[in-house]
């Protein structure tokens, strides 16, 4: 099976809809952040590991706990995964912190001061 073949796109899907299930409703370890999401799974083509993007909405502290969280539960929800997906054989899944999204809204926040300054600037100049 190649990696971006119809079949492990289905699977990746399919493997991030249940994790994000399983970390919203199954998980009760306080170190878990409310604001968790799994921005993307990449299932390998041999169904035997799994990296999981974890975004999570806070400070540094409240990501490093998550990670710790979600690392400690890691065997409950490979079970959990198992007996909802049908798959040969569950992967064994690394947990990554996706910081792309924070990223992405630190970016927008310089795009706009630096556009308010320029409409500041051009104010004075009239």
């Amino acid at each position: 099976m190649r990696k971006n073949s119809i079949k492990n796109t289905r699977i990746n899907g399919e493997v991030q809809k249940e994790l994000s299930n399983i970390i919203r409703n199954e998980i009760k370890d306080p170190r878990i952040h409310v604001m968790t999401s799994v921005v993307s799974v990449e299932v390998a083509p041999d169904l035997k590991t799994c990296k999981a993007y974890i975004s999570v909405l806070g400070d540094e502290k409240a990501q490093e706990d998550t990670l710790a969280g979600l690392k400690s539960a890691e065997g409950y929800i490979r079970k959990q995964l198992a007996g909802t997906i049908n798959l040969r054989n569950t992967p064994q899944i690394q947990f990554i912190l996706d910081k792309s999204i924070e990223y992405g809204v630190n970016m927008s926040k310089l795009i706009d001061d630096v556009n308010q300054n320029d409409r500041a600037d051009a104010g004075e100049d009239e």
